[in-house]
């Protein structure tokens, strides 16, 4: 009897998880594009290409506050663009990431940095803009960079709403604090782009320390686990998260302390008004004024110290 070669012309291996989602375990498939969350990441793919090539074109980006809003739509299209290029030739066994992680971390901090983008272009940047083509151009960044956001949210609400034992920690309650808390800290640092904010008192010296260590801290957890790295830990696990972040709490309650006290109390050469800093007499494009920068660092440090005393509720 003679035997008839067979040939597999395409292989794919999917699991499925919820009506309408498939796994992210699509391997060498071209038809992992077609499938629901291959399309919701084209759309991620277009949306933010489009929001970043309007802005390039025009040349709608200087300052920090602009620059930050590009970074965030060309970081958000490089991520989504990793992740279906590693989908489509199969490679998520030859990476030294954990797969069930990266995608999903991938997109929590794209949903952060678009939507922060699409709060930040508006306020600080297009509505200093005179009315003509680039402003159009602009307001069309705008609305390309909310719609990524609802695409990364949808994505990341699929994700969440997996079964216990398939979705990895960054798609849990904690895994997706971690990724706000370094996501926070990173526009506090954006908004302490000027040295004078903190170089004035030792205690300001303190607090950019705080934002820095607990930073540092949030993001080797994140690490440890896109890099499958979490038994090189001397300590257990649960141990290590527990105390990082009731550390981070510690931390962050003195900074909420001290730095309102020492930028808006007179007793300490604070400023209590607004009206008293010079910097906000006068509308500027592309930046915010010294006062404002305060307020937001404040209120920052108030939404870290929540999202680390939540995190440390779950994970004790």
């Amino acid at each position: 009897m003679t035997s008839i070669p067979a040939t597999v012309t395409n292989t794919t291996f999917t699991k499925s998880i919820i009506p309408g989602l498939d796994s992210l375990i699509i391997v060498a498939s071209p038809r992992a594009l077609i499938r629901p969350l291959g399309l919701l990441r084209l759309l991620q793919l277009a949306s933010t290409c489009a929001a970043f090539s309007l802005v390039i074109y025009v040349g709608a980006w200087m300052g920090p506050m602009g620059s930050w809003c590009l970074f965030s739509w060309c970081f958000s299209f490089a991520m989504t663009l990793i992740v279906l290029a590693v989908e489509m030739a199969g490679l998520q066994r030859s990476l030294p990431l954990s797969w069930r992680e990266f995608p999903i971390t991938c997109a929590c901090y794209a949903v952060l940095f678009c939507l922060s983008s699409s709060i930040i272009y508006p306020i600080t940047y297009v509505r200093f803009m005179s009315y003509g083509y680039i402003r159009k151009c602009a307001v069309c960044a705008i609305i390309f960079s909310c719609i990524s956001c609802v695409a990364y949210a949808t994505e990341v609400t699929w994700t969440h709403s997996r079964p216990g034992d398939i979705t990895g920690y960054m798609a849990s309650k904690t895994g997706m604090l971690k990724v706000f808390e370094s996501f926070v800290a990173c526009i506090i640092f954006l908004f302490l782009n000027s040295p004078h904010l903190y170089t004035q008192e030792p205690v300001l010296q303190w607090c950019l320390s705080v934002y820095i260590i607990c930073f540092i801290l949030t993001m080797v957890v994140i690490l440890l686990y896109l890099g499958k790295c979490t038994k090189i830990l001397l300590i257990p696990l649960t141990t290590f998260l527990t105390g990082m972040t009731f550390l981070c709490v510690l931390l962050y309650t003195t900074a909420i302390v001290l730095w309102p006290l020492y930028k808006f109390s007179e007793g300490f050469h604070g400023v209590p008004n607004r009206e008293m800093d010079s910097s906000c007499n006068y509308k500027h494009a592309h930046s915010v004024c010294v006062w404002d920068r305060q307020v937001a660092v404040a209120f920052l440090t108030g939404v870290n110290l929540v999202a680390y005393a939540a995190d440390f509720m779950y994970t004790s």
